[in-house]
């Protein structure tokens, strides 16, 4: 039953990243990491108080620091770049292009705040646009995990991964539902609960409110199947066709623009495999605004009751199609 998916506690994903840095650099010497005057955001103390040598203050100068964490990875370290999402991606997407994806460098970009939940910092932070751009990427390892526990999971798994990562994660603490002790696999999806009327694929912090959204969909007596995409890069198509082709129908739900996110890759795979009705929940070629996190995914219709009437679209044009 949905219903017995219960979390655990509250925990900031950007939590877990500290947590995980701070693991993975006891496990590997060549790890390093690098901000730009965000440490105390980035939750990077912990690691800077053991490992001092192994940090690098870059400042307010972002693109400076993607090209200083190319340069790194020349000398076998793997660098882990830290600061907000819109900063990680807009403010500095030539050099990423340039100097990290061109020449598939081993750098991890490690980006919180994402999204609508950044909150009263407003439109100017609140980037809907970075897993489009980061996806579009050739060799570009994208990553949206769930929670506290897969983001600490994530951050520890992406070191053994060689190539360009970008790892997005959140500011506000949320339900910690998924096991502290789970091994991160990157490019697989995480089948949450199995139904046979509906999908709901979902990343980030909408993968919660998916989970809300199944328990209601549960009373008025539909099956429902959850999936986390916590991949977005490499897609896991096998896990969504198979889906797809027990359920008939989706809705996708992230905390970003419908254009160019999880729906988009969803849908790309569903056209040329098995096209079914899909239904989209994220924000709808907009820029956000200030406000409480819970409040704006309210209003942009990133919450539980949108969820549920995409869903219930999604069904009835199923049904209209048999």
């Amino acid at each position: 039953m949905v219903k017995d998916i219960q979390p655990l506690n509250e925990k900031e994903t950007r939590g877990g990243f500290g947590e995980g840095i701070l693991e993975v650099g006891r496990k590997n010497p060549n790890v390093v990491a690098l901000t730009a005057d965000l440490l105390g955001s980035m939750k990077l103390n912990a690691f800077i108080k053991e490992f001092p040598d192994r940090f690098v203050q870059v400042g307010i100068a972002e693109a400076n620091m993607i090209g200083i964490a190319a340069g790194m990875t020349l000398g076998g370290k793997i660098p882990y770049t830290t600061t907000f999402a819109n900063f990680s991606t807009g403010r500095v997407y030539d050099q990423i292009r340039q100097s990290v994806a061109y020449s598939n460098k081993n750098v991890k970009i490690c980006a919180s705040h994402a999204g609508l939940t950044l909150g009263e910092d407003g439109a100017t932070h609140q980037i809907l646009e970075d897993i489009g751009m980061m996806k579009m990427l050739p060799g570009m390892t994208v990553i949206v995990p769930c929670d506290f526990n897969q983001t600490k999971a994530a951050t520890i798994a992406i070191a053994d991964y060689e190539g360009p990562v970008y790892l997005r994660f959140g500011r506000p603490k949320w339900p910690n539902f998924t096991p502290e002790d789970q091994k991160f696999e990157i490019g697989k999806a995480q089948i949450l609960h199995e139904g046979t009327d509906v999908t709901l694929f979902a990343c980030g912090h909408l993968v919660w409110i998916a989970i809300e959204a199944g328990k209601i969909l549960e009373e008025k007596g539909y099956s429902v199947e959850i999936i986390n995409i916590h991949t977005i890069k490499p897609l896991d198509e096998a896990a969504i066709i198979t889906s797809l082709k027990k359920t008939g129908c989706a809705v996708t739900a992230e905390e970003h623009n419908i254009i160019g996110g999880l729906g988009d890759s969803v849908a790309h795979v569903a056209s040329r495999n098995i096209p079914v009705p899909i239904e989209f929940v994220g924000t709808n070629d907009t820029f956000g605004e200030s406000g409480k996190p819970v409040d704006l995914l309210k209003k942009y219709g990133l919450d539980a009751d949108h969820i549920v009437a995409a869903a219930e679209k999604a069904m009835q044009r199923k049904k209209q199609q048999q």
